[in-house]
């Protein structure tokens, strides 16, 4: 009789290990799951605050380089380290719009004299500046038909569809400063058919 207590009693304590073994195995999986997704939110937040965030194309100011609707990764490291260049594609908000951002070319940087002649050329410091990436020649020179001189951290902007761009040519948009650059147009992930890089020069 003795013995058969003896065993019940083993019984009793393994099966009690055995759950303490697996309430503990059991907590020790939640807090590994918790800290699992701490991390991935910590991650994401880092890396849409610092290194790039997702951004959609809205209108057609940009065409034939970018299209309304494309989804494209903004690049927000890149300027950390070095200084915009021209022909970059960059993003800022707009002014005006809360949570509204405009994406265009670089064409003048700072320091520079920008103006727009009655033949839709870009002068540069007095100089025509080649460049391909208009899809036909400016009708509208807008504030730029008088030079205008770029400050030590002021960029004139573009759209590439010339004749459908709000852009530093008109007062609302103007000269965009350094410090409100979000970033660089760097990838698109969408559509999938045009995935890729972005071409800036």
């Amino acid at each position: 009789m003795r013995k058969k207590e003896d065993k019940n009693i083993d019984r009793k304590q393994k099966n009690q290990e055995q759950s303490s073994d697996e309430k503990s195995g059991l907590v020790k999986e939640t807090v590994n799951f918790i800290l699992y997704i701490a991390i991935v939110f910590l991650m994401t937040y880092l890396v849409i605050h610092y290194v790039g965030q997702r951004t959609q194309v809205s209108g057609t100011s940009m065409e034939y380089t970018l299209s309304d609707g494309d989804n494209l990764i903004v690049d927000k490291i890149s300027y950390r380290f070095h200084d915009p260049e021209r022909f970059d594609i960059i993003v800022f908000p707009f002014q005006y719009e809360e949570d509204t951002y405009y994406i265009k070319r670089i064409i003048g940087l700072p320091g520079e004299t920008v103006q727009i002649d009655e033949a839709g050329n870009i002068l540069i410091d007095g100089e025509v500046l080649e460049e391909s990436y208009g899809r036909e020649v400016m009708l509208e020179q807008g504030q730029a038909a008088e030079p205008i001189e770029l400050g030590e951290d002021e960029y004139f902007v573009l759209g590439d569809n010339r004749n459908a761009s709000s852009d530093s040519r008109e007062p609302r948009v103007g000269l965009i400063h350094r410090k409100d650059i979000v970033g660089r147009a760097w990838l698109r992930i969408y559509p999938f058919d045009s995935f890729g890089f972005i071409r800036h020069q």
